[in-house]
């Protein structure tokens, strides 16, 4: 009796992880070839080198950083820009950036989640992703019981924190497919 319930629960395991692996197939091969990646002809060229800025202004949005509605990551100043419709700032903001930063160019948010844990172990709400750079994802989001403590040097971490008030409007701004351009 008992030699005929392993052997059940054996086929029964292989069967799940027969469907699991075939379910993963299928959404691998499903996945657009394009997605999280630099974006090539939706975006005018982007500046690869420092963006001019305003003297008079730091807070203004910097030339070179493309057109249309889109999310604006200045890498050298740590600062977002929400960048609606008639080139009209909706909101700029400061961020504290991971240790791994995006490469300049102009990429599309890839994904989205409401709460995750980061790769620093916080719990991260409202989570933007728009790239990885070597298999660490970069994106915005903000840590849940406030700021995060600087993390050791030796952790890749991708994650761009912004504050709650912040967070909340860049997830209400950057959905799946908005344009995301990353300046110096």
């Amino acid at each position: 009796m008992a030699g005929s319930s392993s052997g059940i629960v054996a086929g029964l395991t292989a069967a799940a992880l027969a469907t699991v692996g075939f379910l993963a197939f299928q959404a691998y091969s499903n996945i657009p070839a394009d997605l999280g990646r630099p974006v090539a002809d939706s975006v005018p060229r982007v500046s690869t080198s420092k963006a001019p800025r305003d003297g008079k202004d730091p807070e203004a949005l910097p030339t070179g950083s493309g057109a249309g509605k889109r999310v604006v990551y200045s890498v050298d100043d740590d600062r977002v820009w929400l960048v609606d419709t008639g080139e009209k700032v909706k909101r700029t903001f400061r961020v504290a950036p991971g240790s791994v930063d995006p490469a300049p160019g102009a990429y599309t948010v890839s994904s989205r989640s409401n709460a995750v844990t980061g790769t620093d172990g916080l719990a991260v709400e409202h989570v933007v992703r728009f790239t990885s750079v070597d298999n660490v994802t970069i994106g915005f989001s903000t840590a849940v019981d406030g700021p995060a403590p600087q993390p050791a040097p030796t952790v890749k971490t991708g994650g761009i924190r912004e504050t709650r008030a912040d967070g909340n409007a860049m997830w209400d701004f950057a959905t799946i497919g908005r344009t995301v351009v990353v300046i110096r």
